[in-house]
């Protein structure tokens, strides 16, 4: 209905017929080129030489390049003067040829042991192997009454100040089970010590810590642990050392200070125990008020407890 409305409306100004008439147009001019070209063909001659049947032959189609069909551009005399076989191979060569060709040669590869399987235990590394510890233990008295125990031994042996049981209980001080004491030391000394003359880098550090385990409970230590017990504070009652390993048949603890070394802090106005003076015991001495005087009986314990490390248990750490 659409297209009808519109068809109605439309009016044809031009068609093909029209267009084609060419009203008011003449093509005389081109008449006249048309009949000139004429002439000329007709007048030139028609007969055109036969050509020879060979020649024929020779005149391909020409092909298409194809990387196959390479031979067809090589001429006769190719390689000039050179002589050279382009469809040859070095199969032809002799021996006797000025340029020799070496064909490679395969070589065995070198023969390997037979490699025999690996149990399970050896291709696969025990993680709980743990290294052996170096450090060296101390053992305190565990007894209130001893001037020297876990609650001050720190103050004593690390800062060289005495300080009573007492009075760090009254400061607040809990006591810990065992105590991991830091003992810095002159590079200079230890070598001088161990004998070692090699002089030291600069680049090194002067100053090293050693670390300490002070513990007053010894039946905590395992069998392996006692080789590293390498002193021990003795209060005087011979008690302090039932259990231990290495005790006489009577009971008395003389065959133990030959494997670590003893010591007894003590005040100065206060007698020596009996069994003190029978044993083989370091003394060392503190004041009641002269605390300036701490420092002394410190570093006497350090200095014999190094010398009966480097001559008994020396693989330890000191």
């Amino acid at each position: 209905a659409v297209v009808s409305t519109q068809s109605t409306g439309e009016r044809i100004l031009r068609n093909r017929n029209n267009i084609l008439q060419s009203v008011g147009r003449t093509f005389t001019n081109i008449l006249s080129i048309l009949q000139v070209k004429s002439r000329d063909t007709t007048s030139k001659p028609s007969h055109v030489p036969a050509q020879p049947a060979g020649e024929k032959a020779k005149q391909l189609p020409p092909k298409s390049y194809s990387r196959y069909d390479q031979e067809r551009f090589r001429g006769e005399n190719e390689t000039e003067e050179f002589k050279i076989d382009t469809l040859g191979g070095f199969a032809s060569m002799k021996k006797s040829s000025s340029t020799p060709v070496h064909t490679p040669q395969h070589t065995k590869p070198p023969s390997r042991p037979p490699q025999h399987p690996r149990s399970p235990a050896q291709a696969k590394p025990n993680k709980s192997i743990k290294k052996e510890s170096r450090t060296p233990i101390v053992i305190v008295p565990a007894s209130l009454s001893s001037l020297i125990n876990l609650y001050n031994v720190r103050d004593f042996l690390q800062d060289n100040r005495f300080i009573t049981a007492q009075e760090k209980q009254k400061q607040g001080y809990r006591k810990q089970n065992e105590i991991t004491l830091q003992r810095k030391r002159d590079l200079v000394e230890i070598n001088m010590l161990r004998g070692h003359t090699a002089p030291i880098a600069p680049s090194e550090n002067q100053v090293i810590t050693i670390p300490y385990r002070l513990i007053d409970c010894p039946q905590r230590l395992e069998r392996k642990d006692w080789e590293r017990v390498v002193a021990v504070f003795v209060a005087g009652p011979a008690w302090q050392f039932k259990g231990w390993p290495g005790l006489t048949s009577d009971g008395s603890p003389v065959n133990i200070f030959t494997k670590m070394k003893a010591f007894h802090l003590k005040f100065e106005e206060v007698p020596l125990d009996k069994n003190i003076l029978k044993w083989d015991v370091t003394v060392l001495t503190v004041s009641k008020n002269k605390r300036h005087l701490d420092s002394v009986s410190a570093l006497k314990f350090w200095e014999h407890l190094d010398k009966f490390i480097l001559k008994n248990k020396r693989h330890l750490r000191f």
